[in-house]
């Protein structure tokens, strides 16, 4: 991956990542395991978006859902979940997708989820390539609604993410590392 979680500067829960895991992506639940790591993640990236006025958190299917809920308890903000496609047993928005092991996936949310008074920050675990927050995006702006900022563990560097980050601000817990 692009970003290297290691070095003296490096949050110490960052360390819990397990990053020697097969394929492209790091597992970031032994994280969640450890109360104290799992709440001073929550409070830094809290701290990360304060400065970001919303009064909705959009959460990714699925690990984004657990980081999501957190950030909405914690801010006493709305929380709207964006499912992987197919999970939603009511009428949904689509987007598809190519993620990052260059497959097409797709996301879906319910027809009624938003409007153009939400004020949206997007979150996810992980942001690898941007095509899945960028469809999440897609999503939330087809209701109506505005996103206000994106948050996460991680942000990787690439062009796409480059791109994404002239129309939305990104903050990320590794920001920098």
């Amino acid at each position: 991956m692009g970003n290297q979680m290691t070095g003296a500067n490096v949050r110490g829960y960052l360390q819990l990542i397990d990053r020697f895991t097969p394929g492209r992506k790091y597992d970031v639940t032994p994280l969640f395991r450890d109360f104290e790591a799992f709440s001073a993640l929550l409070d830094d990236l809290l701290e990360l978006c304060r400065d970001i006025e919303h009064d909705t958190v959009v959460a990714i299917d699925a690990l984004g859902f657990i980081l999501g809920a957190g950030i909405a308890v914690r801010s006493e903000k709305r929380l709207v979940p964006i499912r992987k496609g197919g999970k939603l047993p009511v009428k949904v928005q689509e987007a598809k997708f190519v993620d990052y092991t260059d497959e097409e996936k797709s996301l879906e949310i319910r027809l009624d989820a938003l409007d153009s008074s939400n004020r949206v920050l997007v979150v996810d675990e992980w942001v690898e390539t941007a095509a899945q927050v960028k469809a999440a995006i897609n999503l939330i702006e087809k209701q109506g609604a505005e996103v206000v900022g994106v948050l996460a563990i991680n942000i990787d560097d690439s062009k796409a993410v480059r791109e994404l980050r002239e129309s939305y601000p990104l903050r990320s817990a590794a920001e920098g590392l």
